[in-house]
Parts: structure tokens; C-alpha cells; sequence
């Protein structure tokens, strides 16, 4: 069942929003060449803590995982599309950090993705990364009173086409409010003017999550989370949680 939220609930997602920004945030000033997986989810939780909020993501067992997700963000590295569980891996210079995070407070929930490298960038990681950036944003730019869910879907698969990248296809953005995962799916692939009409008071999670190789296949690891490219070829991931308004969507999860 969709709930379409109150302008009330839609401000307090905004507060947990803002934790979840300032958890990325935090999560990005730690990770630094030599820097465990670890020490960056230990960094997210302490905003958490001190914002007295939950973690959605600790203790997470949807169907398809074998054990609870073991931590408060996803760290995924490299080739590691998204899910990856933040170990005692070192980061190395050049390498391609993705990191989500969610957060609820006072009953509500944010829930947002940044993607970025330590060290030294390639070009062609740093123009993966502006390509989810510009898929991210023509989503929202879509999310208007009076389109549908096909209409978010459509222009940000429209923009990894163009871009020459892939997409998981069994993955994608999701309703959220009271709960990290909510109705409706939001997918990244979609035909324009087909789904769930967007109205005022619906708040969603969107999230390109785009593969360098082109493909839209992907394996996961044995920890039965972490979802890697087939290929070995790189992926961002970039999130934000929106409300749909009558004066245009508004992004919940910024500082």
C-alpha cells in the first residue's frame, strides 16, 4: 500500500535526512588510502548515535539475504554495484568508493547514496560517477505532480543508454516513509506515463546504479550481499530521498 505523506511527515523526513547527509558526509572525510571499510561505518554510526537515530540498514534481512546486514551503511567498492559489507578491506589509491546509508528518526526515514575515489581518479571513473549524478538528476527533474513512476524510470534509463552503461534490472528505487521500503518500486528502467501516478505527499528513494561495462547482468557474492559486475568493470551509485510536491520535488536528504 503507497501512503502519501502530510506536509508534517514530510518535514520531520526531512530531519532524518539531514542525519543521513551528515552520515555520508562523514563516511567520505574517513575514507582515505589505508582506511579499513570498517573504520567508515563506524564514522556514520557515531552520527547516528549522537542525532539519537536508528539504523534501518543494521540488522536488514529482506528475502533474498542469507544473514541481517551486519552494519549501519553499505560500503562497495570498485566493482561492487551495491550492498557491499563494510570488512577490514584497506582502500587503495584510485579506488571507487560507493556508500548508502539510511537513518530513521522520531519514526521516520531517510535513506541516500553518494559515490566518489580516494586517492587519485581515472577519467573514465570520474565520468562514470557524473553519469549516475546526471541519471539521479533527470529522475528527480521527472518526479512532477501529474507524471507517473514510468516517467522517473524512462529519463533515467535514458541517460545511462546514452551514457553506454548498464543497470541492475531487478534493483532499483522504492517508496519510503514510516519504513525504508515502502510501495512503490521505483525502477531504472521503465516506459514514460506507465505505473503509479506521483501526487503530492509521496515520498520516494531514487537510485541509478550504473555499470561501466555496459551490462545489465550481475553476480552476487558469497556474504550473499554484495552485488558485483559481471565484467569487473566499475559502478557508482547515488541516492536521494524526494518528496513529491505541488511545487516541484524536494530532496529530504540534503545537509
Amino acid at each position: 500500500m503507497v501512503e502519501i505523506k502530510t506536509d508534517t511527515a514530510m518535514e520531520a523526513m526531512r530531519e532524518a535526512g539531514r542525519v543521513v547527509a551528515h552520515a555520508l558526509a562523514a563516511g567520505r572525510a574517513a575514507a582515505a588510502v589505508g582506511v579499513r571499510l570498517s573504520e567508515l561505518d563506524e564514522a556514520a554510526r557515531a552520527v547516528l548515535d549522537k542525532a539519537g537515530a536508528r539504523s534501518p540498514f543494521l540488522g536488514y534481512r529482506p528475502s533474498f539475504a542469507p544473514t541481517p546486514f551486519p552494519a549501519v551503511m553499505c560500503v562497495s567498492v570498485n566493482d561492487a554495484v551495491a550492498h557491499g559489507i563494510p570488512g577490514d578491506y584497506r582502500l587503495r589509491d584510485g579506488d571507487l568508493v560507493g556508500l548508502d546509508c539510511g537513518a530513521e528518526l522520531d519514526g521516520w526515514t531517510g535513506d541516500a547514496a553518494i559515490s566518489f575515489i580516494v586517492g587519485t581518479p581515472r577519467p573514465a571513473d570520474l565520468e562514470l560517477i557524473a553519469a549516475t549524478q546526471r541519471a539521479l538528476d533527470a529522475g528527480i527533474a521527472a518526479a512532477t505532480t501529474g507524471h507517473r513512476i514510468g516517467d522517473i524510470s524512462h529519463a533515467i534509463g535514458a541517460v545511462a543508454r546514452k551514457a553506454g552503461c548498464g543497470m541492475p534490472s531487478d534493483f532499483g528505487g522504492h517508496g519510503i516513509g514510516r519504513t525504508m521500503h515502502e510501495d512503490p518500486h521505483v525502477p531504472n528502467h521503465g516506459r514514460p506515463g506507465r505505473g503509479f501516478p506521483l501526487r503530492h505527499g509521496l515520498t520516494l528513494a531514487i537510485e541509478p546504479m550504473l555499470m561501466a561495462g555496459g551490462h545489465n547482468d550481475y553476480y552476487t557474492d558469497p556474504d550473499g550481499w554484495t552485488l558485483r559486475t559481471i565484467d569487473g568493470s566499475r559502478a557508482a551509485h547515488i541516492e536521494h530521498t524526494i518528496a513529491i510536491t505541488e511545487d516541484g520535488p524536494r530532496i529530504l536528504t540534503l545537509p
